[in-house]
């Protein structure tokens, strides 16, 4: 814990601890939201031909969707648990990775 502590610039147990929750009610959060949000605009899975790909497309389709759910959530959870600087950091971090960092510029 010491280890991840110091990468993350965190110095009490308690935030540690509290940003390990953030993270997991986030990630239980965007899967429970994306298929609402799937059906909602007509993309079920009984909506798919029945053939071999049909699986793969959905599946594609609700990652997909899942992403941008869970980068919105993580910062409105991050600031109802008041780690809101943390996880607005580890946001553009993560975005600047992954290509999107312009979004913030």
């Amino acid at each position: 814990m010491n280890k991840l502590k110091k990468r993350w610039g965190i110095e009490s147990s308690f935030q540690l601890i509290i940003i390990l929750i953030v993270f997991s009610i986030t990630g239980s959060a965007a899967v429970f939201i994306a298929k609402p949000f799937l059906e909602w605009v007509g993309l079920e899975r009984s909506n798919l031909p029945d053939t071999w790909w049909s699986g793969w497309v959905y599946w594609t389709l609700r990652i997909m969707v899942i992403f941008p759910i869970y980068q919105i959530l993580l910062v409105v959870f991050g600031g109802l648990f008041g780690q809101f600087k943390f996880f607005w950091n580890f946001e553009k971090k993560m975005l600047n990775r992954i290509g999107l960092g312009f979004l913030f510029k």
